[in-house]
């Protein structure tokens, strides 16, 4: 399609023209991945090499690489209509917005982005006006996206390169420390809480019992409002549609993306309660995107939505996670001086790995034709991410090569 002889040419280009840091890197860490087709939850390098796929972007993929269903709906809109004038209602746009305020409670209005860090920082902005406050509360090792206001929220690796860094108004407590939390808030001047509900670019810790509902608590006692983020974890991920209500918070504000345009259209959401969402009243003008809401992605989103939500799916999503909890377990407890640790939420996994970390594993499982990434912030952890609508034999497939690389990688522990 684009001329390139070979892969090596592909590359050259890349590191030219892209981004040679980015290129390089998984040239050294022994995934030279260059993607050619894609279908279900499988890729093809241009050279022929088949993985996969359980990192799935994040969860862009939660319903596979192309999903017939998905790709029509996408055929069929462009055949009628195109991104939209986004000053304007339209009925895509509407309908979405209906359809998922109504799947989240608490939720009162619904504000369209193309990416989640877009999204984050409506929600963000959303609270400083509904609070008058400008500080903003997160935790450390957070990651909730490369934008203005989002890449401030979290680790330092992203936000200090480009002098984004604001330690006066952007504020980090470990994870898991209610205590922490509580004393950041103690001074009644912070505008919000932004909370993966499992933080992903962190390895996948998982909340202790009742910590998110006691930092909900500290917020309602202090006037902050709760932002979950759910760009990564909601969608079905953790066998709910937004895993936060399983840990007992119903949050002010809940931003998704990702997943939400299944792979297809770029599309985002900030959902506000009616305490973040006055200024959409008093001045409906205040956040204008482009994109935002686009019409494809609307007709894209909606039919995400409506797979996501069939008893069907769901009744896949539990199998699934009853699955993988019993072969990793078996795994563990086959090669427990490997694999140290597994943490799971659903299909939200990390895998421990000994003091090599991650990403030897992670190579040989490539070469063994699974795709699944290392934790950025936790390089011990590998996040694994398996689709949604994955069938019972690619799952076993999946455990039975993650077998034979974990006995590799670790040269037969």
């Amino acid at each position: 399609m684009y001329g390139y002889a070979s892969k090596d040419e592909v590359i050259a280009d890349a590191k030219r023209y892209w981004n040679p840091g980015k290129t390089a890197f998984w040239q050294e860490e022994g995934v030279p991945l260059v993607i050619g087709e894609r279908a279900g939850y499988r890729l093809t390098d241009v050279d022929g090499h088949e993985v996969i796929d359980v990192h799935l972007n994040g969860g862009t993929y939660n319903l596979g690489h192309r999903n017939p269903e998905l790709v029509d709906a996408l055929v069929g809109a462009v055949q009628h209509v195109d991104i939209g004038n986004h000053h304007f209602p339209t009925p895509g746009r509407a309908a979405l917005a209906r359809a998922l305020v109504e799947a989240t409670p608490g939720a009162d209005k619904a504000v369209f982005g193309s990416s989640g860090g877009e999204v984050v920082d409506v929600a963000l902005k959303s609270a400083r006006h509904a609070t008058g406050r400008r500080k903003v509360v997160s935790v450390a090792k957070a990651y909730h996206g490369h934008t203005g206001l989002a890449v401030a929220t979290g680790d330092t690796r992203f936000s200090r390169l480009f002098h984004a860094d604001n330690p006066a108004e952007f504020t980090q407590v470990p994870f898991n420390d209610a205590d922490a939390m509580t004393a950041a808030l103690a001074g009644e001047d912070v505008a919000a809480v932004i909370m993966e509900t499992v933080p992903a670019t962190y390895g996948f810790p998982m909340p202790a019992p009742g910590y998110l509902a006691a930092v909900q608590r500290a917020c309602r006692e202090t006037g902050t409002l709760y932002i979950a983020d759910e760009v990564q974890t909601g969608l079905g991920r953790t066998g709910e549609l937004w895993g936060v209500y399983a840990e007992g918070v119903v949050p002010d504000i809940l931003v998704t993306g990702k997943g939400l345009g299944g792979g297809l259209y770029p599309i985002s959401a900030a959902l506000l309660g009616p305490a973040a969402s006055g200024w959409l009243d008093e001045d409906g003008f205040a956040h204008m995107a482009t994109f935002g809401g686009a019409e494809l992605g609307c007709a894209v989103a909606a039919k995400v939505l409506e797979i996501t939500r069939r008893e069907a799916t769901r009744d896949t999503v539990r199998r699934r996670i009853g699955q993988f909890t019993a072969g990793l377990a078996d795994l563990r407890a086959e090669l427990p001086r490997a694999l140290t640790g597994v943490r799971q939420k659903g299909l939200v996994i990390g895998l421990e790995f000994a003091t090599t970390g991650a990403k030897p594993v992670m190579a040989e499982l490539y070469r063994q034709g699974v795709w699944a990434i290392f934790s950025t912030l936790d390089p011990a952890v590998l996040q694994f991410k398996p689709g949604l609508l994955l069938a019972e034999d690619e799952a076993d497939e999946i455990l039975t090569r993650l077998r034979h690389a974990v006995r590799k990688a670790a040269g037969g522990v």
